[in-house]
């Protein structure tokens, strides 16, 4: 009889820690996703194996699951206080999950609501810090991200940075933030320049440049408000 293969030894097609990177981790299993938390099995049961008995035991149901105790998942073999552990807090983590309300996502649409939501971020900065708003179809955030921080006068900021992030966050609309610790409002060569830049950028990539604002302690400069974009 030939020796069990562990899941090291599977196809990286099959095994669950890279089937979930490269699908989503909607496409595993709940033994799959249980297996990957526990790291491994026994000597004679690989991870996934093992979660599909307890599982079984379960009737293939996770609230079953997450009703059982530190002992009675330590009957297994393969599995010690350690993984019991692990599995009984995943199930806590789900059932928590349940119980949450989705997060609301702020709807930035207009010069003045980026400006409140980024005022408080930015007004008491002594060095010019330059932010991207990922937005998506319906200007809702999906996620924020200083890009630079540096000199008073300018930053540096790579515009590949930002084309790659709004592509892996799924993002269809930009917005661009930067502060100018001076409290002046307005636009200096380098930021219409750079604006001009980033425009273009998304251009080729069909994202949708809504606006750049300029924040200081009281004011800010939109470039959208002043026909600039």
């Amino acid at each position: 009889m030939s020796e069990k293969l562990t899941i090291n030894q599977w196809s990286e097609d099959d095994r669950p820690r890279e089937r979930l990177e490269r699908l989503g981790p909607q496409a595993l299993s709940d033994a799959e996703l249980l297996a990957i938390l526990v790291g491994s099995g026994s000597p004679k049961e690989d991870a996934v194996s093992l979660m599909k008995r307890i599982l079984n035991d379960c009737h293939n149901n996770l609230n079953t699951l997450g009703k059982l105790t530190i002992r009675d998942l330590c009957q297994y073999n393969g599995v010690g206080p350690a993984k019991a552990i692990t599995i009984l807090a995943a199930c806590e983590l789900g059932k928590r999950r349940q119980m949450g309300s989705a997060e609301e996502r702020p709807e930035l649409t207009s010069a003045t609501r980026i400006y409140n939501y980024m005022r408080p971020l930015l007004q008491d900065k002594d060095v010019e810090e330059f932010w991207v708003l990922f937005l998506n179809q319906g200007n809702r955030l999906i996620k924020r991200q200083c890009i630079a921080h540096g000199g008073i006068s300018e930053v540096s900021v790579d515009i590949r940075i930002i084309i790659r992030d709004a592509v892996l966050c799924n993002a269809t609309i930009l917005v661009v933030c930067h502060n100018h610790p001076s409290g002046s409002i307005r636009p200096s060569r380098q930021d219409d320049a750079l604006t001009q830049s980033i425009q273009k950028a998304c251009a080729l990539m069909r994202l949708h440049l809504m606006d750049h604002v300029i924040v200081t302690d009281g004011q800010y400069f939109s470039y959208h408000e002043a026909g600039k974009l």
